[in-house]
């Protein structure tokens, strides 16, 4: 047994020695790495001035480690042994340090007692709940999935705003040993520091044991790879997989108590996305390792305590770039992971609304602009809101060709609308053709940078590189002050040929005709060899490359024509209320608008619009109701926990009913005149053909 430790640690070293002279991508990541982490450590301590000073930022690193690394662990065990990447950890997290806050403060119980409370009796029933809920998905699309938990976090996050924020009253958690410090090497170390060590300690350890050296370990890890297997062997795969959400959500529990009391007031958002940061050391051990993991958030950690001091001082960029470090630290982590292999063909759903024709598009575009321009002469007060409900389905647009015609997920879409809210601010005087035509056209590069991950990644890690892309643009771009910065740019509204849309109505009118002509659009190109390419592409990677097409250009392709019509869509946001901020573009956007997408029917243009009506409902519930506004989040969630498996959305539905409703008004072809003169029925006519022309 004396020997078994090392023998193992060889192997592992061993083993790792293999991998990275294999993959020349992954070693140059590590060099590369290794060389940036020794100058930003090198730069940190002689910044510092002295040892105290640079232990104490060693210390505040591996705290915030500490945490990122609990968390990160939570995420690891649910996802390799339940093949589920949980976007609903950081939810979990927050629900609960709201629950110890009213355990431990407006009860009165004492800290001990509400930590029992909170992480060994509310963290198991919410991991019971999610496991009940994801049971009926395990088999589904990475895309479905992904969309249910982040369905689950919206709705935490309403449950939270509106069981604790809509008082308005600010609730903090103070440190959980109070002021109690030490002082080790001239560093001052709160005994809260030494807990968060103490806790990463024990959980590394625990989980190390749990998984390689008992009986349920070694089950909950054969589970994930062939469950019906597992359970000939005697593995209860339901049994395991609730084993592995209660522990997920303990972990997160214990992760969100440990960083509530170092945010100040509790807010809902912030405490959810702070699981953003230990999506980085996740992905560092590859949502495998937990080892690495561990070591990963470790990493995480030091380095955003040491850009603090080793970043150059005085410089905007720099500074925004040190609040950036854990949405660097994914992306750089994701490009490092390996290419991912081509996705064979599945089974095409006969449930796909068909695509109208170009005629019929015509007609429709032209009865619909005339029925806005009418519907925003008795809108009254709510103007505006129909106004926004047309800039989000136009926005909305942009992911029905990304993701509902070619299968590619993003959450980034937000960063093409607000740097096309900026193009038109600045380009021909912030109201002609030409801002518009800017907005579409600077778009577009910025689509091409995120579609180059779009090529070596697909499904979770597509999206989580470009969630990771949208915070670093949140942070180092719309951030810098020559772009938004603390303010903001004013915009204006159309001007063009003499027509002049800067009145609400007339606003209206535009903004029906761009979403009418955006539409026609999608619909001709969802009927061409482009459409059909991209619905191939959806189907079956795979197949594509088998019979030719080429894969890597479809998808540069698309991307960039998604984020043009989301650029369009963002010159006209600026024009809704006249001026946009980085306020309008935060990263958290991107999943609500992701969410909308899936709700509405993220695979057609009617979808796009119900969508966008529902995104609009936000707003103007936070300015008519807010303390409601958390209901509205609970709901919409529902909602898409309810369409879980419907691809269509509410379109889908709403077509299906027409269809029903069009089979029981309309008499059967062929039926004979007499009951006394019987003819043969003919024959039906061909059905229409597929609409998803899948290539396998």
């Amino acid at each position: 047994m004396g020997q078994e430790a090392p023998c193992q640690g060889v192997r592992v070293l061993s083993s790792a020695l293999d991998r990275l002279r294999a993959d020349r991508r992954l070693l140059a990541g590590v060099v590369v790495g290794t060389v940036a982490t020794l100058l930003l450590v090198q730069s940190a301590y002689r910044n510092a001035g002295d040892g105290a000073t640079f232990l104490q930022f060693t210390i505040i690193g591996l705290t915030a480690g500490c945490v990122f690394a609990v968390a990160a662990s939570g995420l690891v065990l649910t996802y390799t042994t339940t093949g589920i990447f949980n976007f609903a950890h950081g939810a979990v997290g927050m629900i609960c340090a709201f629950a110890y806050y009213q355990l431990t403060v407006d009860m009165g119980l004492p800290a001990p007692i509400g930590l029992l409370l909170v992480i060994g009796v509310m963290a198991p029933l919410v991991g019971l709940l999610l496991e009940r809920i994801m049971r009926s998905f395990r088999n589904a699309a990475p895309g479905t999935s992904l969309t249910v938990t982040i369905a689950l976090t919206i709705l935490l996050i309403g449950v939270a705003q509106y069981g604790f924020q809509s008082d308005g009253i600010q609730r903090t958690l103070g440190p959980l040993f109070g002021d109690r410090s030490v002082v080790i090497g001239g560093a001052r170390v709160r005994w809260d520091d030494l807990a968060f060590l103490v806790t990463a300690v024990v959980v590394a350890l625990g989980l190390r044991v749990l998984l390689t050296s008992s009986r349920m370990g070694v089950a909950m890890r054969a589970v994930v790879d062939n469950p019906d297997l597992a359970a000939l062997n005697g593995a209860p795969p339901v049994r395991i997989a609730r084993t592995s959400w209660i522990l997920g959500s303990m972990l997160a529990a214990v992760a969100g108590v440990l960083y509530a009391p170092s945010i100040g007031a509790l807010d809902a958002i912030n405490l959810t996305f702070f699981v953003l940061a230990a999506y980085g050391a996740a992905v560092f051990g590859r949502l495998r390792s937990l080892t690495l993991t561990f070591a990963g958030g470790l990493v995480l950690g030091l380095a955003q305590a040491y850009a603090k001091i080793g970043f150059p001082r005085g410089d905007e960029v720099w500074t925004n770039l040190q609040v950036g470090v854990p949405g660097i630290f994914l992306f750089l982590v994701l490009m490092a992971l390996p290419d991912a292999k081509l996705t064979v063909g599945r089974i095409v759903g006969r449930d796909t609304p068909g695509v109208p024709s170009l005629p019929a598009s015509l007609i429709r575009a032209a009865v619909f602009v005339p029925a806005m321009a009418l519907l925003a002469g008795v809108a009254g007060d709510y103007l505006l809101d129909l106004n926004r409900a047309l800039v989000y389905a136009t926005l909305l647009l942009s992911l029905v060709v990304l993701t509902g015609y070619s299968g590619q997920i993003s959450l980034a879409q937000y960063v093409f609308f607000g740097l096309g809210a900026f193009a038109m601010a600045k380009v021909g005087g912030g109201d002609s053709i030409l801002g518009m035509g800017a907005a579409a056209a600077i778009a577009v590069p910025f689509g091409v940078v995120v579609a180059l991950p779009a090529l070596r990644l697909q499904g979770l890690y597509l999206a989580l590189v470009t969630f990771a892309l949208a915070q670093v643009s949140r942070d180092v771009i719309f951030q810098d002050s020559r772009i938004y910065g603390s303010g903001g740019v004013t915009v204006g509204r159309l001007e063009v040929l003499g027509l002049d849309f800067s009145g609400d109505r007339a606003f209206t009118a535009l903004c029906g005709l761009v979403f009418a002509l955006v539409a026609v659009g999608v619909l001709a190109l969802r009927r061409g060899p482009f459409g059909r390419r991209l619905a191939a592409m959806r189907d079956s990677q795979a197949a594509c490359a088998t019979l030719g097409l080429d894969v890597r250009r479809t998808k540069l392709a698309v991307f960039a024509l998604s984020s043009a019509i989301a650029g369009l869509a963002g010159a006209l946001y600026g024009g809704l209320g006249f001026t946009a901020g980085q306020l309008d573009f935060e990263p958290l956007y991107n999943v609500l608008l992701f969410l909308f997408a899936f709700v509405g029917g993220i695979t057609t243009v009617t979808g796009a619009l119900l969508g966008g009506a529902l995104f609009a409902l936000l707003p103007l519930v936070q300015s008519e109701a807010k303390e409601l506004a958390g209901l509205v989040f609970a709901a919409i969630a529902v909602t898409a926990l309810a369409l879980g498996k419907q691809p269509n959305g509410m379109a889908g539905l709403l077509f299906a009913r027409l269809a029903d409703a069009r089979r029981r008004t309309t008499p059967p072809l062929g039926a004979a005149p007499a009951p006394s003169a019987p003819r043969p029925m003919p024959a039906m006519p061909p059905s229409r053909p597929e609409v998803a022309d899948a290539l396998v």
